[in-house]
């Protein structure tokens, strides 16, 4: 662990982050975190909280933080993915030697539906990807 704080803090929310300025540098030696902006990441929008103007120095900081959440959630997406084929696979190896016929009835309607719809989106991206060719 290191003894130097960071100089910004950013506190993720569903679409963003509120960015801090985090400062020590006070007659009580406690940690201080100054809210100076919200970002929203699907948009780009970066909004000065308060009366705050953002330096090119906050700016640039932002940017990158913006950059290397993208990378982040990019990839935790495709893993999320991954995931899910991991338990369709699971899924279907319960459905076939541990499900009782009540358990079956009970999900049987709802992951046929959520399959059906899933198949449906996949062969339509892959033949337009396919007519792209």
């Amino acid at each position: 662990m290191s003894n130097e704080l960071p100089r910004y803090y950013f506190r993720v929310r569903e679409n963003g982050a509120a960015v801090f300025l985090v400062d020590t540098e006070n007659r009580h030696r406690r940690i201080d975190m100054n809210q100076i902006a919200v970002i929203n990441i699907r948009n780009g929008d970066i909004k000065p909280h308060g009366d705050t103007e953002l330096s090119e120095d906050d700016l640039e900081v932002i940017r990158d933080w913006m950059a290397e959440r993208e990378a982040v959630l990019e990839t935790r997406a495709i893993d999320d993915i991954y995931r899910a084929v991991d338990y369709l696979n699971l899924t279907t190896h319960w459905a076939q030697t541990r499900a009782t016929p009540e358990q079956l009835d009970e999900v049987t309607d709802d992951l046929l539906m959520a399959m059906h719809d899933l198949r449906s989106v996949l062969v339509r991206k892959k033949a337009e990807a396919m007519s792209q060719d």
